[in-house]
């Protein structure tokens, strides 16, 4: 049943804490103690916890296509075989991404109407064909590879830097000091805006992943209005760049000049921006901090890459599929469909677990094993398949290689000292503080 503006503002007013705890769980109980119909793996609490992988084991060996009957989330099937991801995330006829039928993130429903544009932020991610491929196109030659290939450099230099200013002897947030300060460098590039201002790229990032997390707002709204100053800063620089004599070769001066997002409204404008900023920053900076901690537990992949640096290429996928930094995309299905035998109705809510399929013993081999030359690495979910395959993938990709060629040049350890915290999101697989020691 579609939803009216009217619920979807009132929801979006509610307290955070009061939508939190009417869903309890325990994120360390055991998943076989679960009814099956009841089994949530969206639960936020398990992400932070990081307890939720069993949760997965246990729907892929006995309900890979499975309807959570309900959840804070409402109800809504999830996918976690590979095959079954991939299907989902390629047939776009019979999958909507659309933000009206209820876009790409658990919780959303068909809209009779948009609800109050404070709260309704389209974005090229959440539209179908062809308005998707048409704003898509706005921003791609910004990851054109002859682009790319420029920006190499300057991502040496900056990583170099910043591992030089690294204290030694001391303990330090890795997430912190290397993932965030690099990708947040980078950001403040793409868009060309001064770098002082790359925190303030770095906080709206980090808001849309927080926006329900009572221990930073008290309700959604609180988190709508926070967004908005991201409009207000980016929309001047639209007006200034919109009426420069020379063309900018930035994101905001391609969304400027786009066919298809020179006339965007306001919330469709903030909603593309805030997709650039997240996509070129959440996902790239998360993947440096798991591919610190996935060497850390298994050390003997370490010993191998400090022995033979060329595995790095190879390397970087691995790290990529085993922290699987976006955990999940939602799809709405626009008419009947069965899969392994289970019939998903018209407008009923798909999930399809990236992070799940990663795992997928029928797809991927030892899949709970980090290798860093494993054969055909590249085969993973994590960036997505068909129209919506992640536009940012080969940057991600360079910045990950080039931090880890300039670490092995410095430092013989980055060991882990303490226990990692992870992100409080079922959509975004983050890591919030990595305590670590460097040593040459």
């Amino acid at each position: 049943m579609a939803e009216s503006a009217e619920q979807v503002n009132e929801a979006m007013r509610r307290s955070t804490k009061e939508w939190r705890d009417a869903w309890p769980l325990d994120p360390h109980q055991d998943p076989y103690e679960v009814a099956l119909d009841y089994l949530d793996p969206a639960h936020p609490a398990l992400f932070k916890a990081n307890t939720v992988l069993p949760w997965f084991e246990r729907l892929c060996a006995e309900a890979p296509v499975h309807k959570c009957k309900d959840s804070q989330f409402g109800p809504y099937w999830s996918l976690t075989r590979y095959d079954d991801v991939k299907y989902v995330d390629t047939h776009h006829g019979l999958f909507s991404s659309d933000i009206m039928n209820g876009g790409i993130r658990l919780g959303g429903r068909k809209l009779e109407a948009p609800p109050d544009p404070m709260f309704h932020l389209p974005m090229f991610i959440m539209a179908d064909s062809p308005a998707h491929e048409a704003q898509r196109m706005a921003v791609a030659p910004m990851f054109a590879p002859s682009k790319l290939g420029r920006l190499g450099n300057l991502i040496r230099a900056r990583a170099g830097t910043i591992l030089d200013e690294l204290p030694r002897g001391e303990t330090f947030n890795w997430v912190r000091r290397v993932s965030v300060e690099l990708t947040g460098q980078m950001l403040a590039t793409l868009f060309d805006v001064p770098q002082e201002d790359r925190h303030k790229l770095i906080h709206w990032s980090d808001t849309v992943e927080r926006i329900s997390d009572p221990d930073y707002f008290e309700t959604f709204e609180d988190g709508f209005q926070e967004l908005w100053k991201c409009f207000e800063y980016f929309n001047a620089l639209w007006q200034e760049r919109a009426a420069a004599p020379e063309q900018g070769e930035d994101l905001i001066s391609f969304l400027a000049r786009g066919g298809a997002t020179r006339n965007m409204t306001p919330s469709e404008f903030l909603g593309n921006v805030l997709l650039l900023i997240v996509g070129g920053n959440d996902t790239t900076r998360n993947s440096i901090s798991g591919g610190v901690l996935a060497l850390n537990e298994f050390p003997g992949e370490f010993a191998k890459l400090k022995a033979n640096p060329g595995l790095i290429p190879n390397m970087v996928p691995e790290i990529i599929r085993w922290q699987s930094p976006v955990a999940h995309m939602c799809r709405t299905a626009l008419e009947d469909v069965e899969i392994r035998g289970q019939r998903i109705r018209q407008w009923d809510k798909v999930c399809i677990w990236y992070l799940s399929g990663n795992r997928d013993e029928q797809r991927i081999a030892e899949p709970n094993r980090f290798w860093i030359d494993r054969p055909n690495a590249r085969q993973h979910l994590s960036f997505g398949f068909g129209i919506h395959r992640c536009l940012g993938n080969r940057l991600a990709e360079m910045q990950l290689r080039i931090i880890w060629e300039e670490i092995l040049k410095r430092f013989r350890e980055v060991e882990v000292v303490g226990e990692p915290e992870y992100l409080n999101s079922n959509f975004i697989r983050g890591i919030t503080d990595l305590p670590v020691q460097v040593r040459e």
